[in-house]
């Protein structure tokens, strides 16, 4: 009797689930979805259904992944596709090989002009070091360009023949040390850890604060990046993003492209050349793991908004869970590292960009610039340990023993740091100082000195060493082609159309300032005569990458330029 009434009972209920599985449209819409899947598959065999079920699975996931990749937005993934089947075309992809070797074969007649042979192989019996020392000065005599006369924007930061000599007495003490192995060489090792906590402290870092030397500054942004990758990674991010202005340097890009993580360019002001905070928080999302800012950026030599896009880190806890610190925010002060930290006291106030501001948790700078060391050198920084940890890298299962490393590099010539650290300690913080003054105040005078200028216009407020400048009257590349036929090497920019003169040392010296002044004077002066001439030389090349909607066929190109550098096939 009480089993009739629970099956009763249960008949009831299925009953009543029924006629309500009937009434909601859902269920009745499924029933339809049901009967035409069994309508299409009652002629096929077990075998085919599991086929075409398999097949259309991995097309769904194709077109998912197509879609939704994290790596790269779809617009920009779109644009790569077309025109890579468009370069596939038989008479479009014959045409661009034509043009390419033309390219290369123009750029290597180019480097071959300047020399008279190469050394194709080793000689079969060493030269004598008197007869390799002049081999080498004939080398030096190929050098056109006479940066000791203050003709160069930045690349040569001092040159001072003293600091010269005591650079090459200390690599000459130290040629044979290698960091790597820090029990053979302990002496190097102090030196590594004496630079980075000098660098520390001028950044107003504590005790707590840690860092590593590195090759330069590419290497430098890259070993940040690899750390808050590394972080977000374990907190399950699988393609971490940074957030940088699209004035960043281009070492943000080649991080994103070596460790697969997403770079996302935010725009910045017209005006004053600074990143859209607005912009910025925007693009904020779960799978941020780094802010970035400059001090200053290298285009035009600005100074991002530090203490504002630090308030975003901790606003939004960038990256979202992280135990290591509450925002992480990369201050890239390549450029003026050892320019911030003096410029209050050489008498110029900049906007707050260390360790003082709270958020601030990794700082790069270069000490082969204004610090004046030798190129090769850099450091890392960042406010704890635990955060440097994460660039660290280990391979415990090596047969050839415990493998660890600090950076990129393995072993590295410890000349450089002794040479570094040698730079450093003869200049000392009231050099620097002075060096700073004399950078800023010539800095400024051409600053002011181009805004005077008839048709020339100075972009943003460039507060450091770097200024860049433009015209909405002439295309401003003309202007680089008749500094370039008066011996200068500047900077040409693209987005917008800009040159930029990174002042050094070398430019303090007395009348540089005026000589350069005084060449764009004559320079506008002629190109205003006729401001609509056509443009050749660089003008010429940075106009066509522009115009290219094709920017892989840039990459391509610029590559023949790569490929010529190491040509040796002179004919």
């Amino acid at each position: 009797m009480v089993h009739f009434s629970l099956t009763a009972a249960t008949d009831m209920v299925q009953s009543k689930q029924s006629k309500a599985r009937d009434m909601d449209p859902a269920f009745a819409g499924l029933d339809i979805v049901k009967d035409k899947i069994n309508s299409v598959c009652q002629n096929l065999q077990p075998w085919q259904v599991v086929l075409y079920t398999c097949g259309t699975t991995v097309v769904v996931i194709s077109v998912k992944n197509f879609i939704f990749n994290e790596e790269e937005d779809l617009v920009p993934r779109m644009k790569k596709k077309f025109f890579r089947l468009v370069k596939m075309i038989p008479q479009v992809k014959k045409k661009i090989k034509e043009e390419k070797k033309k390219m290369s074969n123009e750029m290597e007649e180019s480097f071959h002009k300047q020399v008279e042979g190469y050394i194709l192989a080793l000689p079969a019996k060493g030269l004598p070091m008197d007869s390799v020392i002049d081999e080498l000065k004939k080398y030096q005599q190929i050098a056109g360009i006479d940066w000791e006369s203050g003709l160069v924007s930045g690349t040569v930061y001092n040159g001072d023949p003293k600091l010269t000599d005591l650079m090459s007495k200390t690599y000459g003490m130290f040629a044979w040390t290698n960091p790597l192995h820090a029990d053979v060489f302990p002496d190097i090792r102090k030196m590594e850890a004496e630079v980075v906590r000098m660098c520390c402290s001028m950044f107003n870092g504590d005790s707590d604060t840690a860092g590593t030397m590195t090759s330069g500054g590419t290497e430098s942004i890259l070993m940040a990046c690899l750390a808050y990758r590394n972080i977000a990674r374990d907190r399950g991010v699988n393609i971490p993003e940074i957030i940088a202005p699209i004035t960043v340097h281009a070492a943000f890009d080649k991080a994103a492209s070596y460790f697969r993580m997403k770079l996302t360019h935010i725009p910045i002001d017209e005006e004053t050349r600074m990143v859209d905070i607005k912009a910025m928080r925007r693009a904020i999302n779960k799978n941020t793991c780094m802010l970035v800012g400059s001090a200053p950026n290298f285009p035009h030599g600005i100074i991002d908004s530090i203490e504002e896009i630090c308030q975003l880190g901790l606003k939004y806890n960038i990256p979202t869970s992280s135990h290591l610190y509450k925002c992480h925010f990369h201050v890239d002060c390549c450029l003026g590292g050892f320019l911030v930290p003096f410029m209050e006291k050489a008498g110029y106030k900049i906007p707050m960009c260390d360790f003082r501001v709270d958020g601030v948790t990794s700082i790069s700078a270069d000490t082969h610039k204004y610090a004046f060391a030798p190129k090769g050198s850099s450091v890392i920084l960042y406010r704890n340990k635990d955060i440097r940890q994460r660039q660290f890298f280990v391979q415990p299962n090596w047969p050839g023993g415990i493998y660890a490393t600090s950076s990129m590099g393995g072993s590295r010539a410890g000349a450089i740091i002794a040479a570094c650290w040698a730079t450093l300690v003869y200049f000392g913080e009231e050099g620097y100082v002075n060096s700073t003054r004399k950078i800023i105040a010539t800095t400024r005078k051409i600053t002011d000195g181009l805004r005077k200028i008839k048709g020339m216009k100075v972009y943003g407020d460039p507060l450091m060493s770097v200024i860049g400048f433009g015209s909405d009257e002439f295309n401003i590349f003309r202007l680089a082609d008749y500094m370039t036929s008066k011996g200068w090497a500047l900077n040409s920019l693209q987005y917008p159309n800009s040159v930029h003169l990174c002042v050094t040392f070398v430019h303090t010296h007395e009348g540089v300032a005026e000589r350069f002044l005084g060449d764009v004077q004559n320079g506008v002066t002629e190109i205003l005569k006729d401001p609509n001439s056509e443009i050749g030389g660089m003008g010429a090349i940075y106009g066509m990458a522009q115009t290219i909607p094709d920017k892989s066929m840039v990459t391509e190109l610029v590559g023949c330029f790569l490929d010529a550098l190491y040509s040796t096939d002179k004919h």
